[in-house]
């Protein structure tokens, strides 16, 4: 698993070893952290369940290409190509170099199929309202981050018809759980404003929406697509719309003072959302974890 160090990849591979599968980790950590593996590294020591091993090298480097050589996966997880923190055209650039090098790799040791996570927000353009939710239809890359994720599945797309390697790629909504840093998502970043009892920062007026999904959802459908929905970029989120400022109040609301307000971004989107149809259909998923659930264990 490429990224399994970071806030995704971290809870698949709890779920993975859970299952008693083996898991080989490739991580940097320039963004991810050994520490959300603690629990992970305990479990994948014990005798039950199955083995971890954690590889400190880049995606793209032959030290990585080695790896694959050796150890021969049926299937790679792709989840560290288009990283939030940094949106720089370098760092997008440098994501479409990595799902490069993973596809050079899986075609030369044999690997059958890579499955990846892009994110939605910047695969649909700026859909109108009666778009929403979105599906998987025509693409419109916004900005140079969904011309890199687009770039990403014509990239899979071109080894899949010429070398037979299968690929699923998840349009991910707005991830948010437990040990998601605070710049990691806007979940994350009100909670922690709650905890510091400090008001958020709403760039824009807080009735921009967004579609928020559970972690546990979203592993769950990452395993789902290891074995299902071959040659498909498929939506993983909810479907239902939630403003910034409702989610302020179901997070708590109460720091004691009305949010900060900055100006809005230029490309902001003012509402998304995405529909989880073929999801349904081709991966026998649906999300089961209603946001003020899923904020509850977000805490915990």
């Amino acid at each position: 698993m490429i990224g399994g160090a970071g806030f995704i990849g971290s809870h698949l591979v709890d779920r993975l070893l859970a299952e008693e599968h083996d898991v080989d980790v490739i991580d940097d950590l320039s963004t991810g952290s050994l520490a959300n593996l603690a629990d992970a590294r305990t479990a994948g020591a014990s005798p039950s369940g199955g083995s971890l091993k954690i590889h400190h090298i880049d995606a793209a480097s032959s030290e990585a290409d080695s790896l694959l050589g050796m150890r021969r996966p049926e299937l790679v997880y792709q989840l560290a190509l288009l990283p939030r923190a940094d949106r720089s055209p370098r760092a997008q650039g440098r994501g479409f170099d990595a799902a490069l090098a993973t596809m050079e790799a899986a075609r030369r040791h044999g690997v059958a199929k890579v499955v990846t996570a892009v994110p939605a927000s910047a695969l649909y353009g700026q859909p109108a309202a009666a778009a929403l939710p979105v599906k998987e239809g025509e693409i419109t890359p916004r900005g140079v981050r969904g011309v890199v994720a687009r770039a990403v599945i014509d990239l899979m797309s071109t080894y899949r018809e010429r070398d037979m390697i299968e690929f699923t790629a998840l349009a991910l909504s707005s991830v948010y759980g437990p040990r998601q840093p605070a710049a990691g998502g806007v979940v994350a970043a009100f909670l922690a404003a709650q905890h510091g009892a400090v008001p958020p920062c709403f760039e824009g007026d807080g009735r921009q929406t967004r579609d928020f999904v559970f972690i546990d959802d979203v592993v769950d459908a990452l395993v789902r697509a290891g074995e299902r929905g071959s040659g498909l970029v498929i939506n993983i989120g909810t479907g239902v719309q939630t403003t910034l400022r409702d989610l302020w109040a179901e997070v708590g609301g109460g720091a004691g003072s009305e949010p900060a307000i900055a100006a809005a971004r230029a490309d902001d989107l003012p509402r998304f959302a995405i529909s989880p149809v073929r999801a349904r259909i081709h991966l026998g998923w649906s999300p089961w974890t209603s946001l003020g659930d899923g904020l509850a264990r977000t805490r915990n």
